[in-house]
């Protein structure tokens, strides 16, 4: 009897956590919808509630404040961005391939995902005011890391770090900045292709911005 008491006891538990879970994901999806319309500035608890139909007190009940809920998203979407450029990439060991797949896979990530991109665009701006919007540094710094390990994985001599953040940065810029500004300059269905026709030269250039930071005497990769 005991025993049947205590699994009765553990379906209505089991049952509440995949209700709190459910909510906490609406809020997270009201609030990249609203942030994708309105910005992080604009969008007000308000708006994430009424677009998540919960109640103020479910808001603050699983995050403390709007910059809590931002940095959840940031970290949710560089964490999945990270596991797809790891698995994609884990067995490349040539340098303008492995640049090439890494830029693919930002295409690919972010193609039907514009609410998605939206929050790495404003997230990589929000670095920037970090009074406003704290937190958001630990996921971004991870993902630049990611980034600067894969392309280290691929040149035989070690880069001074400073040196990789640099390589980081540029693929981080160069998607969130001509993705952005092709979005407004093109028709939506072309966004992808001038993207995909701008890589190769992206490419190049950094491929030999990277042989060009080795030493003279050693081997360089990538470029005839």
């Amino acid at each position: 009897m005991g025993e049947k008491s205590a699994k009765a006891k553990v379906k209505p538990k089991a049952r509440q956590r995949r209700r709190v879970k459910a909510t906490r994901l609406k809020l997270l999806n009201a609030a990249r919808d609203m942030f994708a319309e309105k910005g992080f500035d604009s969008t007000t608890i308000d708006d994430i509630t009424e677009r998540a139909d919960v109640g103020k007190g479910t808001f603050y009940y699983h995050f403390t404040d709007k910059q809590d809920l931002i940095a959840e998203l940031i970290k949710n979407m560089t964490d999945e961005l990270i596991d797809s450029m790891d698995k994609r990439c884990e067995d490349t060991v040539d340098l303008p391939a492995l640049l090439d797949d890494i830029i693919k896979i930002h295409i690919d990530f972010f193609r039907n995902r514009w609410e998605d991109f939206v929050l790495y665009f404003q997230g990589l701006a929000g670095l920037k005011l970090q009074e406003s919007y704290s937190g958001l540094e630990e996921p971004f710094l991870t993902y630049l890391e990611s980034i600067e390990n894969l392309v280290d994985s691929v040149i035989k001599h070690r880069l001074p770090p400073p040196l990789l953040r640099r390589f980081g940065c540029a693929v981080a810029g160069f998607v969130s900045g001509y993705y952005s500004f092709a979005v407004i300059s093109t028709e939506d269905e072309d966004v992808d292709k001038a993207l995909v026709e701008m890589r190769g030269a992206f490419v190049s250039s950094l491929t030999r911005f990277i042989n060009e930071a080795l030493p003279v005497e050693k081997t360089k990769v990538g470029l005839e």
